[in-house]
C-alpha cells in the first residue's frame, strides 16, 4: 500500500476543535510531560512550549528532583513536579507512583523527552504504560526504545498510543539496522504499527504516518528542522493537539504538518541552518489560524 500525500487542503477539510465563545483553560485540556535528566534538562521545556503553542490549556512536567527548580524558573507557565532520580541523574522507577497519580488527572501524557539511563527508563516506562489509564499517550526517544521487548503493552492500549521515532530509534525498536529503516521507512513504520497497534509518526526527510487503515507521507519541511531538540517540539505539539480532543491520527497529521511548516518559515527568516528548536513552537499558532480561517 502506498502512502497518501498530506496536504493543507486535507487538514482544512478535517479541522481541529474550535474553542470559540470563551471558556477556560481547562476546556483546552491538560498535558503531562514526563522526562528530563541531569544531562538533558531542557527537553521537557521544548516539548512544553510545543504543547502550549498548539493550544493546550494546562501544562504539568514531571522531571528529576534536581532539575525541577531550574525548569520551573525557566518555564513559569508549567507546574513542575520533582521526582525521584537515579545516581546518574535520570528519572527513577520509584517515581512511577507519583507520575501515575498525576497522569490520572490529564488528557494527554508524553513520556520520553530528555530521559536517560536506559535500564531505569525501561522499568519506569513499562510501568507507566501498563498502569496509566484514560489519557492519550505519546512515547518518544528512550521511552520508546525501552519498550521494545513488551510491545503487547502497547497493543493493550491500541487507539490511545502514538510513537514518534526517528530512524535510529526505530531501528532499535525493531532490532534491525538503521540503514534498513532509511531504505524503506514506510515498511518500518508498518512493522511497528503491526507490533504495537499504535499510530506511528516515522520522522525523517519524508515523515510517514501509519495507522490501522491509513498510510500518509509529509514531504514538507526544511533543513532548519535538523537541529537538537526539534523532535521534542514535535512531540509537544502532538500532545497539545491530543489534549484539545483531536483524535490520535488527525492529531499526528496536524502536528507533522505544523512542525514541518514552522521549519519552512524559520528557513525563510534565518536561512536553512542556524534556527533553534525553541523557535519552532512560536510559529504554530498562526499556522493553525491560517488553516482554520
Amino acid at each position: 500500500m502506498t502512502a497518501t500525500l498530506l496536504t493543507p487542503d486535507y487538514l482544512r477539510r478535517h479541522p481541529l476543535p474550535r474553542h470559540d465563545g470563551g471558556g477556560g483553560k481547562e476546556d483546552r485540556g491538560r498535558v503531562l510531560i514526563v522526562g528530563g535528566s541531569a544531562t538533558l534538562p531542557g527537553a521537557p521545556l521544548l516539548a512544553g512550549l510545543g504543547a502550549l503553542r498548539a493550544g493546550a490549556g494546562i501544562l504539568q512536567i514531571a522531571t528529576c528532583r534536581s532539575v525541577a527548580p531550574h525548569l520551573a524558573l525557566a518555564m513559569p507557565e508549567a507546574m513542575v513536579v520533582g521526582c525521584s532520580e537515579t545516581e546518574d541523574g535520570g528519572l527513577s522507577p520509584e517515581a512511577a507512583g507519583r507520575i501515575i497519580e498525576l497522569a490520572g488527572k490529564v488528557d494527554a501524557v508524553l513520556i520520553g523527552p530528555g530521559m536517560s539511563d536506559l535500564d531505569a527508563t525501561r522499568e519506569l516506562a513499562t510501568r507507566l504504560v501498563a498502569e496509566v489509564h484514560g489519557p492519550q499517550i505519546v512515547l518518544d526517544a528512550l521511552a520508546l526504545t525501552g519498550l521494545k521487548d513488551v510491545p503487547h503493552l502497547l497493543q493493550d492500549k491500541a487507539g490511545r498510543v502514538v510513537i514518534t521515532p526517528h530512524a535510529g530509534e526505530m531501528a532499535t525498536f525493531l532490532d534491525i539496522e538503521r540503514d534498513e529503516v532509511e531504505a524503506d521507512a514506510l515498511a518500518a513504520a508498518r512493522r511497528a504499527h503491526a507490533a504495537t497497534g499504535a499510530v506511528i509518526a516515522m520522522k525523517g526527510v519524508d515523515t510517514f504516518v501509519v495507522s490501522a487503515n491509513e498510510h500518509w507521507v509529509s514531504k514538507r519541511g526544511s533543513l532548519a528542522l535538523a537541529t537538537s531538540g526539534s523532535g521534542d517540539t514535535l512531540a509537544g505539539i502532538l500532545i497539545g493537539l491530543l489534549a484539545r480532543g483531536t483524535p490520535p491520527l488527525l492529531s499526528v497529521l496536524w502536528a507533522v504538518y505544523l512542525h514541518a511548516s514552522a521549519g519552512e518559515r524559520l528557513a525563510q527568516r534565518y536561512g536553512r541552518v542556524g534556527a533553534l528548536a525553541r523557535e519552532i513552537p512560536a510559529e504554530v499558532p498562526m499556522l493553525m489560524e491560517e488553516l482554520l480561517a
